[in-house]
């Protein structure tokens, strides 16, 4: 039987002191560490930390203004711009629940959410604002806030800057509860399914923000002079090249993502990280952006990987600069992680596992130059979190080399569901978080995520992984992507079925790329129909969307 708990860095401690602040003290604490160093790049304008702190400030005293504080849902309907940390800050300092909602949702489901977390107030977006125009007589949003509006502003909205102009820009005085109040009202993807409202308290944040800090720079917790949260890096640089306050990235994951507030905002100014935004992806400008900026990271989903391998100036451009590349959000592909590897011999590659119900992540490779990272594993434990893989229906953890469920539990675990009992108690037991996400350890204890539980088929009582099928798809000729999905069937239960996308110029066949996974697996597991499609579905954050591809099935003859 095992349970994983977390190997802490080379020099740092077993455990951390985790400080009960609120989470708006993250912006505070890099504002007066880091105050004129830029923290945010796009296009021709850029904001420093400490630019980007008083503006924060001005957007709360003015949300107070409106009376707007503790107790009350802002929703933030932006892309990432430079207004985002601004709405996203200001909200937590005025002591408002931050709710963060994709710009691209369609009315329906814009409709349901902002009614499900009761926002007060939403700060939108251009065209997006539209939508939320569309639905203004079915939420309770009393005040709309509008950045770079492309109309005129209706009853009930204000712009962005006119919002601001005039707040004070000191620090609220509002006394917060960590344990109790909410910092994020945050949505699950609904990749699956319709999204559930995860609740997720300050010190969530503030914790699972100092893990990563913590874990990806060799630092240990501190508190500044005006009690806010600060790093001080006590790893070596030969562990940990990057230092706290030199580091450049280009962010295109979503901050309305759990991977992207917590890794791509809130993790980048803790450890003092330049953030360069584009308006949208092109993979040749997100290149020349990177060997321009000398970036020391790249991070993202497996969906930027696989556009960036596929750009001809990747393979040439001076990216000398680069230590490191993270992945999450989904599994990366062995031959994806190779062909990174081949590309940065030296850079360290680290991937890592998480989901919203904890706060972002709770397990991760090495990201120092001595740990051992294993090509198909997410990891193990961060800091002051444990890992185990239970059988359905028991809490027993199982031996290594079993697979089962995942469940890991920390100070970074979900208060619960919002106005979900049932499937609060379902998730949350004795402790310990059920992910739904189906994995195996091996000896060293590294995980290895061999798929979602609601995306398993049954084949005649046989449990079939997709991922297993997808990874076979991804290794032949001519494939540049593959999702695996099941088709019901009386009779068996579920056929797996195949999604791919051709490499350009390919003229491989559905027969040739049956036969030649077919021929690599048990008869149980075996694909019954292959389909060819112009890109696989995926969600902002880069999850495949499953659900897309069953709709795309063909009646069956």
């Amino acid at each position: 039987m095992a349970i994983i708990a977390s190997t802490p860095p080379p020099g740092l401690p077993f455990s951390l002191d985790y400080p009960g602040v609120p989470a708006g003290s993250i912006l505070a604490g890099a504002a007066a560490r880091y105050g004129s160093r830029t923290a945010y790049v796009l296009g021709g304008e850029s904001r420093t930390f400490a630019e980007t702190y008083t503006a924060a400030c001005r957007f709360a005293n003015a949300l107070r203004a409106h009376g707007i504080g503790r107790g009350d849902v802002v929703a933030v309907h932006l892309p990432n711009c430079l207004a985002y940390p601004v709405a996203y800050h200001g909200t937590l300092l005025a002591g408002a629940t931050f709710s963060p909602a994709n710009p691209l949702l369609p009315p329906d489901d814009l409709a349901f959410q902002l009614t499900d977390c009761g926002a007060t107030a939403v700060v939108t977006h251009g065209a997006a604002a539209k939508t939320v125009a569309a639905v203004a007589g079915r939420i309770p949003a009393r005040l709309r806030i509008v950045v770079s509006p492309q109309d005129e502003l209706g009853e009930g909205s204000v712009e962005f800057g006119e919002f601001l102009a005039g707040a004070p820009d000191s620090r609220p005085d509002v006394e917060i509860d960590v344990h109790r109040e909410l910092a994020h009202l945050a949505y699950t993807g609904g990749t699956t399914g319709r999204s559930k409202g995860v609740e997720l308290t300050h010190y969530n944040i503030v914790a699972n923000t100092v893990q990563y800090g913590c874990w990806s720079s060799g630092s240990v917790p501190a508190l500044d002079a005006n009690g806010d949260v600060v790093l001080d890096q006590i790893g070596s640089a030969a562990e940990w090249p990057t230092r706290l306050g030199t580091g450049v990235t280009i962010n295109l994951t979503p901050w309305f993502h759990a991977m992207g507030v917590i890794a791509g905002l809130n993790c980048a100014l803790l450890t003092g990280t330049t953030i360069a935004l584009q308006a949208r992806f092109d993979p040749a400008a997100f290149v020349a952006e990177a060997e321009r900026l000398r970036v020391t990271s790249l991070g993202g989903a497996p969906a930027l990987f696989a556009a960036l391998l596929a750009t001809p100036s990747f393979h040439t451009a001076d990216l000398s600069s680069v230590c490191t590349i993270g992945s999450g959000a989904a599994p990366m592909s062995h031959e994806m992680f190779r062909a990174l590897q081949e590309r940065f011999p030296e850079v360290l590659i680290a991937e890592g596992y998480g989901l919203t119900e904890v706060t972002m992540g709770a397990i991760s490779s090495p990201p120092y130059r001595s740990g051992v990272r294993k090509v198909g594993s997410v990891g193990r434990p961060i800091f002051d979190t444990e890992l185990k893989l239970v059988a359905m229906g028991s809490e027993e953890p199982l031996p290594y080399g079993q697979e089962g469920e995942v469940c890991v539990r920390g100070p970074q675990l979900m208060r619960g569901y919002r106005n979900r009992q049932e499937e609060t108690a379902d998730a949350l037991v004795q402790g310990w978080l059920h992910t739904g996400d189906i994995g195996v350890l091996d000896e060293d204890g590294y995980l290895s995520i061999v798929d979602r539980k609601k995306d398993m088929l049954l084949y005649k009582g046989y449990n079939v992984f997709p991922r297993e099928l997808e990874e076979l798809l991804l290794t032949l000729p001519g494939v540049l992507g593959a999702a695996v999905v099941g088709r019901p069937r009386d009779d068996v239960g579920e056929l797996p079925v195949a999604f791919v996308v051709r490499q350009p110029g390919s003229e491989v066949d559905a027969t040739q790329l049956i036969s030649a996974v077919n021929e690599r697996v048990l008869p149980y597991k075996r694909l019954r129909e292959l389909y060819f499609v112009d890109e696989i579905p995926v969600s902002a954050a880069g999850k495949v969307l499953k659900r897309e591809l069953r709709k795309r099935l063909p009646e069956p003859n």
